[in-house]
């Protein structure tokens, strides 16, 4: 069993979209009693409310100095859990702190692979970003391809394209986010691969890809790769992606490979879009899952 630290990113300055900086602070409460005893330390860091969140569709570094400030405290944080001996396991807010959970995880562990389940493909470059939401770069960051702005605060290794894997995607920006991905190297099994390969077959290679030659694997988890018929509390819905049984799926594949598994993001869950709390069931059903079996 792990010695997990629950780490609350509560930002959402990341996207245009209010209110994922609420998500960690609802789904801890809603961590089950016999659950809460196996969390180490709980973590909170806050977003800077000193900024006032650009919302400027024009901009197309939006946020980027309270965003890359937020990300260093995140960093240190992680970087403090993990060289405790305990593991990490990120709660979101927007997809952007993945920048800095990510990449502290592989300061330590030096060779990583990734699987990036989300129904987007987040690896715009500020170059090609057609919103200038920093949640849609952090893929691209971590791995090195996009090269600016985003992990000065990082000092060691970045992810390897071909042990970086993209599940579920059911959105990606067409042509030059595809033409990113692409040209980086990473593999791709979207949505509709999942529902005429199986989940099975598609997790299986998800992890074989990411094992392969590393020294684990970091995960993480978008909510919105779930259908939004389904999970409609989340920033950014998309049409078309997964249904429950295939989300609860993944979660039996990170439970199987869990000695693999060296660290974990939870993120994108929005309680101001979410009905009837939805996607807060879903998302605290998750996260007790996998405080209760990793």
């Amino acid at each position: 069993m792990k010695n997990i630290d629950i780490i609350a990113a509560c930002t959402d300055m990341g996207v245009h979209v209010n209110g994922s900086n609420l998500a960690p602070e609802i789904l801890i409460n809603n961590i089950n009693i016999q659950n809460k005893n196996k969390i180490k330390n709980i973590k909170k860091i806050l977003k800077n409310n000193n900024y006032k969140k650009e919302l400027e569709k024009n901009n197309l570094k939006k946020n980027l100095i309270a965003v890359n400030e937020f990300n260093s405290k995140l960093y240190n944080s992680v970087i403090d859990t993990i060289n405790k001996n305990n593991f990490p396991l990120t709660l979101g807010g927007d997809h952007s702190i993945a920048i800095a959970s990510t990449l502290a995880s592989i300061k330590k562990y030096e060779n990583l692979g990734i699987i990036w389940f989300d129904a987007h493909g987040d690896f715009n470059t500020f170059e090609t970003t057609n919103s200038g939401n920093i949640h849609g770069l952090p893929f691209a960051a971590l791995t090195n391809y996009e090269k600016n702005n985003l992990t000065k605060f990082h000092t060691g290794n970045y992810f390897n394209p071909k042990n970086s894997v993209l599940v579920g995607a059911s959105d990606i920006d067409i042509p030059y986010e595809l033409q990113n991905l692409k040209k980086a190297g990473v593999t791709i099994f979207t949505a509709e691969d999942i529902r005429k390969k199986g989940p099975d077959n598609i997790y299986q290679k998800a992890f074989e890809i990411a094992s392969h030659g590393t020294n684990g694997i970091h995960i993480s988890y978008d909510i919105d790769v779930i259908d939004p018929s389904i999970s409609p509390g989340v920033s950014i819905p998309t049409q078309n992606g997964i249904n429950l049984e295939d989300a609860y799926s993944f979660i039996y594949y990170i439970i199987k490979n869990k000695d693999l598994i060296k660290s974990l993001d939870l993120v994108e869950f929005n309680p101001s879009t979410d009905i009837d709390k939805k996607t807060e069931k879903i998302a605290s059903h998750i996260l007790n899952e996998l405080i209760e079996k990793l």
